[in-house]
């Protein structure tokens, strides 16, 4: 009887089974194989494989909704053209090899019109807001080969940290601004949750994934808005800093401008690894509002959140504002204050020393064009005589600020024009921003070395050499006197063709000029420089805010410095005719007796007079001096000029201040 029962079901279920798929009953090759035959299986609700031995084991569903398949990017395509292995249908049940979305994506510029010809234009493109064209589409595929997520993973090499269809899925692949998507904006916190958990995680607490439950309140920031979506890095390495703080400014542009003209933004920008990020202040995933107790920047935990980097820190060193700015005069009048000062010092010396050199090569030039005649008491001493102007002592300390001075505008300028075209390239160079400003303290010193070497020395030939004997306004006095404003009123008259060049001694007036502006530069640049990069000394006496002073004085100086010594300190002792290409006195140390004679007649005169010019005469330098001379001078003023351009680039791409 029960053998009866089991004949009678089985002819039941015989009559009630779904056909058999045609193609199980014979082999189809692959030159015959359509869409439609793969449906005829996977297009079944609840199609699945085993993932076990058996039937009872969990299964791994293979269906695919055709209709959703035919609405994707990708549904124009034919199956075989992602599943390339398959040669005949029933192919094999061993499991196929993975879809290669970063080949065929690689291909797609060469491929396009192939593809708009026989697949429809749809797939000759990605998303609308992501990837317009082919070349898009294939640059975005180049980037994620680079990324984090395509390289191995460390517990199992053998597979990659991400692969396409993690994020994009595998066959309904729809545009990003498709709600759809798996790599819609609004779904990216919970398709970056699947790997990052913890991350996800504190998202979810953030004041940006609790913006996202209330969209009605506005716009807020999810995973990708932050670390972009195809170039992602490791977090440690400089790309992902500099990408993630370059998008908070996506919503937050003020604060990322103001952040950019401090300290830590210049360096972070650069690839500082220990310097504040965003997240370092405002946490990476868990941000909170600032007026949030919890917040790392609320007041009541500002002291620790310094002290993560700055140790010593005290609680005036709080008042540091790390979005301080010169543009905000109701928020920071003292950084907008300081700013307009220096801008206007700026904009005054420049104004008034181009027109002067302006001036003064037109005058130069038409002069030129003149006989020349020589003055009669040089021919009293032979022609290979020279006169000796400045000592080996004076030429080396010179040679000592100039070199130090042109690898602090090297190194400072970089900072200050962090972002401008050259400035990563430069920080190449070095190495890294660390040692950039490694290099830029030990400039420093050279400097402040150069300018207390030169005072000591001074001192000592004024107190001791000449034991008080000195005429602190005469002609062999640095200090400013009124020959010289008189010397300056005639010297424009001569500019303008009203008078007679006047007659000058051994220090002019514009000499002078650059001589107390390397002070004024060595007060305001060399105790600005100490105050930054002795700032936890500083803070335990000084308010924080003096740090952001500091670092506007420091970099607006820098400026002027770089304008004045590159422009008109090159064109006074170079390039204005009579001087041009090169003045090598600070090298071989002398002129000529006709050039005394030219440029200072009144100390030609009064020590012909007073019979001490014999002493100051001394032979002409050697070819060879002269020779090594040329190729210092013009690598220094080259070198300059360089420099030069650098700041104007990064002046016209950034401004001053």
């Amino acid at each position: 009887m029960k053998y009866l029962i089991i004949l009678l079901l089985l002819f039941t279920t015989s009559l009630t089974a779904e056909p058999v798929p045609s193609h199980l009953d014979k082999t189809i090759p692959r030159d015959q194989i359509t869409n439609q035959s793969c449906f005829e299986c996977h297009g079944e609700s609840g199609f699945a494989t085993p993932t076990g031995e058996h039937g009872d084991t969990l299964k791994r569903s293979l269906h695919v909704d055709e209709a959703k398949f035919g609405s994707s990017i990708h549904g124009r395509l034919q199956c075989l053209d992602c599943h390339t292995d398959i040669e005949q249908l029933p192919h094999s049940k061993e499991k196929l090899a993975k879809v290669d979305c970063v080949g065929c994506h690689q291909k797609l510029p060469s491929q396009a019109a192939y593809l708009v010809k026989f697949k429809g234009k749809a797939i000759t493109s990605s998303t609308p807001t992501v990837a317009e064209t082919t070349l898009k589409t294939h640059w975005l595929t180049i980037d994620y080969t680079k990324s984090i997520h395509a390289q191995p993973r460390k517990d199992q090499p053998s597979q990659q940290n991400a692969e396409c269809k993690q994020c994009h899925g595998t066959h309904y692949v729809f545009p990003s601004n498709d709600s759809r998507a798996l790599s819609h904006r609004l779904s990216s916190p919970e398709v970056c949750g699947q790997c990052h958990e913890k991350a996800l995680s504190d998202y979810r607490m953030s004041v940006h994934g609790a913006a996202l439950k209330t969209p009605w309140k506005g716009d807020s920031a999810v995973c990708s808005d932050c670390h972009s979506a195809h170039k992602i890095s490791e977090m440690e390495g400089m790309n992902a800093r500099r990408a993630v703080t370059e998008n908070c400014g996506n919503c937050h542009q003020e604060a990322l401008d103001s952040y950019m003209d401090t300290y830590h933004g210049q360096l972070a920008w650069l690839g500082g690894e220990k310097v504040a990020k965003c997240y370092d202040c405002h946490s990476p995933h868990h941000t909170k509002k600032v007026t949030d107790p919890t917040d790392k920047v609320h007041a009541n935990n500002i002291l620790t959140t310094c002290q993560e980097c700055h140790k010593q820190a005290t609680l005036s060193f709080t008042q540091f504002q790390p979005h301080g700015n010169t543009r905000d005069r109701e928020k920071y009048p003292a950084l907008w204050w300081v700013a307009k000062i220096m801008v206007w010092l700026v904009i005054i010396v420049l104004l008034f020393f181009y027109i002067h050199s302006m001036l003064w090569f037109y005058r130069s030039w038409q002069e030129r064009k003149q006989p020349h005649i020589q003055h009669p008491s040089l021919q009293r001493y032979p022609e290979f005589r020279h006169f000796q102007r400045f000592s080996w002592g004076w030429r080396l300390n010179h040679w000592l600020l100039v070199i130090s001075v042109m690898t602090l505008v090297l190194t400072g300028m970089t900072a200050m024009y962090a972002d401008s075209t050259w400035a990563m390239q430069i920080v190449k160079l070095f190495g890294s921003p660390e040692n950039a400003a490694m290099i830029h303290r030990v400039a420093a010193v050279g400097f402040l070395s150069a300018i207390l070497g030169h005072v000591a020395a001074v001192f000592y030939n004024l107190l001791i050499a000449k034991q008080g004997k000195f005429d602190w306004f005469g002609p062999d006095s640095l200090l400013p006197r009124w020959k010289d404003a008189s010397d300056m009123a005639a010297q424009f008259r001569w500019f303008l063709g009203k008078g007679e060049k006047p007659y000058f001694d051994r220090w002019t007036y514009w000499e002078k000029f650059d001589y107390w502006a390397v002070y004024w530069g060595a007060l305001v640049i060399g105790a600005s420089g100490l105050v930054l990069w002795f700032s936890e000394f500083f803070s335990a006496f000084l308010p924080g805010w003096v740090f952001n002073i500091a670092t506007v004085a420091h970099g607006v100086e820098a400026f002027l410095a770089v304008t004045t010594l590159f422009v008109v300190h090159f064109f006074n002792n170079h390039f204005r005719p009579g001087k041009f290409p090169l003045d090598t006195v600070m090298f071989v140390g002398c002129w000529r007796l006709e050039e005394l004679q030219e440029e200072r007649p009144l100390e030609y005169e009064r020590l012909v007079k007073s019979g001490e010019l014999e002493k100051h005469l001394v032979q002409p330098p050697s070819k060879t001096a002269y020779f090594i001379s040329y190729v210092l001078g013009f690598s220094l003023i080259t070198f300059g000029l360089f420099l030069l351009a650098l700041v104007v680039i990064g002046l016209f791409e950034k401004g001053l201040v």
